[in-house]
């Protein structure tokens, strides 16, 4: 009886937990508006949509339940073409993967009313949500969804709303920032498929049974919002916290009572490195802070002679001689943007040989928000080497230079037996040079060196004859 007793005990402590563990449901309301079947990386937006959010449904635990929404897919023209495809008893992946595979782009994109929609069903079972809505395309059926999700949340419906914008412009997010912020939720921007499977898989994280965030990053890099990480960690037990994006907007965390290091890092194809803040969280209190990336930016020209020319340049942390920056300048000025400060820059040009090839600077001051441009001025002169028999017949032979005054190698190719490469032309800095022939293929065994002086801007030419 004893043993009975214990195992009934068991099952009821394990009901129980269950019960406990629960999610809230899932609900997703989807975009099957006409403008789905437009094209991005090579593939229609409805294919990534649909093929996305089938991988993030997947991952889900499985006691979650999920239901889905989808608007625009049966008649072209109708603002309340919006249907609840699956409800949200289901807890099965396989029918939302098939419903939304089964859609076919059509309508309009009445974003108000698929909120009501969704909002009406919680408030009559009393159910609380988490509403995640993938959107291509701004309300075209004169709908406010800020208003909607402002007006229920007044009311006390309890659900989190995340709005998607999946390939959404510039000017077209207003409204729905404001709507997943009136429903205590995130905007999230997805510009591609490995955009939408990241957002997408951060908002079914972020439940509305986890608590709201508590401290919020807005990154700024001059005067204009940045992408960037925030990520949170204890500074007591170095426990790392869930984190979050701001893509180009506030990003919020949830930090119980304690002392945090928060690392911030611009992600937006910027040489200009994170940087990390220390807060204390109490009880009940939120936080905020505006994190700057204020950058300036160098320009780099380089020349020869005066001309346009080909060169690597580096930017270099005097203190630790890291790389900062790097740019080939491709014969025209190249723009770094780095974090304001000082730096060494380093030169190496492209296609010009000698010793006075590589050059330093010390000490180019960047400051924030500016652009400094400095430049470097290479020299060189034109060499050029032609093997051939008395007779006028060319010779493949293996050409050499060597810079007299420091005996260092600095050239050397062959000339082969083709008038496009013999004579061969080698281009460089002015000075005097050993040049050292040796000849190869049916005239092989045969040697001959020679002094060329190589001056500024000018070109000396010297037919060698066997």
């Amino acid at each position: 009886m004893k043993s009975l007793f214990s195992s009934l005990a068991t099952l009821f402590l394990l009901f129980n937990l269950s019960a406990q563990e629960q999610p809230s449901p899932i609900l997703f309301i989807y975009d099957a508006s006409g403008s789905m079947w437009g094209q991005m990386e090579n593939k229609t937006k409805k294919a990534i949509a649909s093929e996305v959010l089938g991988v993030t449904v997947s991952k889900l635990p499985n006691n979650q339940n999920i239901g889905l929404i989808a608007y625009g897919h049966r008649n072209l023209g109708d603002c309340d073409d919006i249907e609840f495809m699956v409800g949200l008893a289901n807890s099965s992946k396989g029918t939302i993967t098939n419903a939304v595979n089964g859609l076919n782009p059509t309508g309009k994109t009445p974003l108000a009313r698929s909120a009501i929609l969704a909002i009406n069903s919680l408030l009559e079972t009393n159910t609380k949500a988490t509403i995640i809505l993938i959107t291509d395309g701004i309300e075209s059926c004169d709908g406010d969804i800020c208003q909607v999700v402002t007006d229920a949340k007044a009311e006390g419906i309890d659900f989190k709303l995340h709005i998607v914008g999946f390939g959404l412009k510039e000017g077209e997010k207003e409204q729905l920032i404001c709507a997943a912020n009136a429903g205590n939720g995130n905007y999230y921007d997805a510009g591609d498929s490995a955009g939408l499977g990241d957002v997408l898989t951060e908002a079914t994280n972020a439940t509305v049974d986890k608590p709201n965030g508590n401290f919020s990053v807005y990154a700024v890099k001059n005067g204009e919002p940045v992408d960037a990480w925030v990520k949170p960690q204890n500074s007591i037990t170095g426990e790392e916290l869930k984190g979050a994006r701001t893509y180009r907007d506030t990003a919020w965390v949830y930090l119980p009572s304690g002392k945090y290091d928060i690392e911030i890092r611009p992600l937006e194809n910027s040489d200009i490195p994170g940087t990390t803040i220390s807060i204390e969280m109490k009880e009940g209190e939120a936080g905020h802070q505006d994190i700057y990336f204020d950058g300036g930016i160098l320009e780099v020209t380089t020349t020869n002679n005066g001309d346009p020319w080909d060169a690597m340049v580096k930017m270099y942390d005097k203190e630790t001689g890291k790389v900062i920056s790097n740019v080939r300048t491709y014969a025209r000025p190249k723009q770094m943007e780095v974090a304001a400060g000082s730096y060494k820059v380093s030169y190496l040009a492209l296609n010009l040989e000698g010793i006075s090839i590589n050059a330093e600077v010390n000490d180019v001051e960047v400051k924030a928000i500016t652009t400094t441009s400095i430049s470097h001025e290479f020299k060189s002169g034109i060499a050029l080497i032609g093997v051939e028999t008395k007779s006028g017949e060319l010779i493949d032979a293996a050409v050499n230079f060597r810079e007299t005054s420091t005996g260092k190698a600095v050239a050397g190719s062959r000339t082969y037996t083709s008038e496009s490469s013999n004579p061969r032309k080698f281009v460089l800095n002015p000075g005097v040079y050993e040049v050292t022939i040796v000849t190869l293929g049916h005239h092989k065994g045969n040697t001959s060196k020679l002094s060329v002086t190589i001056e500024e801007g000018k070109t000396v030419e010297k037919i060698i004859s066997f």
